[in-house]
């Protein structure tokens, strides 16, 4: 059996799947942060599966590189705002920064 668009599409579907529910249910940010980068790399594997199967298109690969950095950007501003956060409030629990009035 060849693994085919589909097989790719069912496991970009899977981890977008365990992203969202990762960002809904987790109050740690850290745990948040992972969440959206599940989301980004479920993107990945449409983007580059996509590129694969159409007619040797590149696009989707170019698409996934540039995501990568836009990955690598929001874990670098995510990570400084939790640390901004910790410093603050001594914790990383999203709950607690309702009250920013600092």
């Amino acid at each position: 059996m060849a693994i085919g668009l589909a097989h790719y599409l069912v496991v970009g579907a899977v981890l977008f799947g365990l992203g969202l529910y990762t960002v809904l249910t987790r109050r740690n940010a850290i745990s948040i942060l992972m969440g959206v980068e599940l989301i980004l790399n479920s993107s990945n594997i449409n983007y580059v599966a996509f590129s694969h199967y159409s007619s040797g298109n590149v696009d989707g690969q170019i698409y996934a590189i540039f995501v990568i950095m836009l990955a690598a950007a929001e874990a670098a501003v995510g990570l400084a705002i939790i640390l901004a956060i910790f410093q603050i409030f001594h914790t990383i629990d999203v709950g607690a920064t309702e009250t920013l009035k600092e």
